[in-house]
């Protein structure tokens, strides 16, 4: 864990971006929350920081909302042909027994996501970002 507040908006690693906006998340939850961050520092952040700030508030928020009495937080990151993947698994109940809103910043970079129960209990969501080629081509369409 970095050892100063860091401005999420401002970083370029997606792991201290990350890890930036859950830890205060998990230090305001009345659970007990233990958090996995398996994500490689030298990971870029795949979008724009300040939606990708919303968006990682948002689905952590909905995680800790299924884990009020604590649990187990898992937050990892890949590079895949499809883009970056970035998976928010917890210890809550399974997915088919909780809201699952899809923020509008996951709308506004043109990321997906699915839902998916975990195999020792509890849900995830993998969020797919597109590649920074094509997010820029998407995101030039809609200026023009």
């Amino acid at each position: 864990m970095t050892n100063h507040w860091i401005d999420p908006k401002t970083s370029h690693s997606l792991a201290v971006l990350v890890e930036s906006v859950t830890v205060p998340l998990l230090i305001k939850h009345d659970g007990p929350v233990c958090l996995e961050l398996d994500i490689d520092v030298k990971m870029r952040v795949p979008a724009d920081a300040s939606r990708l700030v919303d968006l990682i508030k948002s689905l952590v928020g909905q995680s800790l909302a299924e884990m009020s009495d604590g649990g187990d937080l898992t937050i990892t990151a890949c590079e895949t042909t499809n883009g970056v993947e970035v998976e928010i698994a917890d210890t809550g109940c399974d997915v088919q027994r909780r809201a699952k809103s899809r923020p509008l910043a996951a709308a506004a970079i043109g990321a997906t996501m699915q839902w998916k129960n975990c195999p020792q209990g509890g849900g995830s969501v993998t969020v797919t970002f597109p590649p920074k080629a094509a997010q820029s081509h998407s995101q030039h369409r809609r200026a023009a």
